[in-house]
């Protein structure tokens, strides 16, 4: 199998029904759980690098480089994502990486600069086909900056959408971006109400924070691609805590990441058989 693109991992979920599950890599154990974990399935892995994880890198093109190396070598099929990115120098790089899609960023703004910004971007990467995705107005728990009942109103959705011609919508229907526990409440009929009023493929955010059941059933109503985060970096970090509290000596990396990356891989497993009860 090999790399895939963004416009064709949709058109696989619009063609089987089914929900794509995105995963956010930040470390080299992120991408390795990612791919490893979601070898299994017959459905294809959408792996995202975020603006802010480009940034803790400083230079990325080499975590860049491992993704579609990684990718290109896996048993599934992998889709390479830039995910919430607010420079454009940033999201150019998807060119030049090799990444099919990107998640533009000017939710911060208010509408008409939003439209026009996202304008921008979509001119610049649909001839180059690069799938684009946006957030209309910030999805809770983003910087602090909405409180989780912050709702996407159907119709200026449908406006910017057709404003902009993006390919796919976050919107905000009760997840939290950096959620600690699974007590996120989805408005699952305004779900199936954007689902049916808008022409692209919604994404959810902050699907860390949304109980299993409740997340099959946001899929089931209309969500196309699920984001998950906090929840790899959980499990992963437990299990750094856990083998160096059990021996404070350990100073060998291999001892804490080697758990850590199986811990994650476990996460991916999991989500991918949960999007995939849609």
């Amino acid at each position: 199998m090999s790399i895939m693109s963004s416009s064709d991992a949709f058109r696989w979920a619009k063609r089987t029904g089914r929900s794509l599950a995105a995963f956010n890599a930040i470390t080299l154990e992120h991408v390795q759980a990612i791919v490893w974990g979601a070898a299994s399935s017959d459905a294809p892995v959408i792996i995202q690098l975020s603006e802010n994880a480009m940034q803790y890198h400083r230079d990325a093109t080499a975590l860049a480089r491992a993704m579609v190396s990684l990718a290109e070598g896996s048993g599934g099929n992998c889709v390479l994502h830039l995910d919430h990115v607010r420079d454009a120098n940033l999201a150019h790089k998807a060119a030049e990486w090799g990444f099919s899609s990107v998640m533009w960023d000017s939710s911060e703004l208010d509408f008409d600069d939003n439209v026009s910004t996202t304008q921008e971007m979509v001119g610049w990467a649909h001839p180059r086909g690069i799938w684009v995705e946006a957030e209309l107005g910030e999805i809770g728990g983003k910087d602090g900056a909405h409180a989780p009942g912050v709702r996407t109103k159907p119709a200026e959705a449908l406006a910017f959408v057709e404003a902009t011609q993006v390919d796919s919508l976050a919107v905000a229907v009760g997840s939290s971006h950096a959620m600690s526990d699974k007590s996120a409440s989805l408005d699952l009929e305004l779900i199936a109400e954007l689902s049916q009023v808008l022409p692209v493929p919604l994404v959810l955010h902050g699907s860390s924070g949304v109980p299993d059941d409740v997340l099959a059933q946001a899929c089931g109503a209309g969500i196309v691609k699920v984001n998950i985060g906090t929840a790899l970096n959980q499990a992963g970090t437990a299990e750094v805590r856990r083998v160096l509290q059990e021996d404070p000596k350990v100073s060998d990396p291999r001892r804490y990441l080697t758990p850590a990356r199986d811990a994650m891989q476990g996460v991916v497993e999991h989500y991918m058989g949960i999007v995939s009860l849609s």
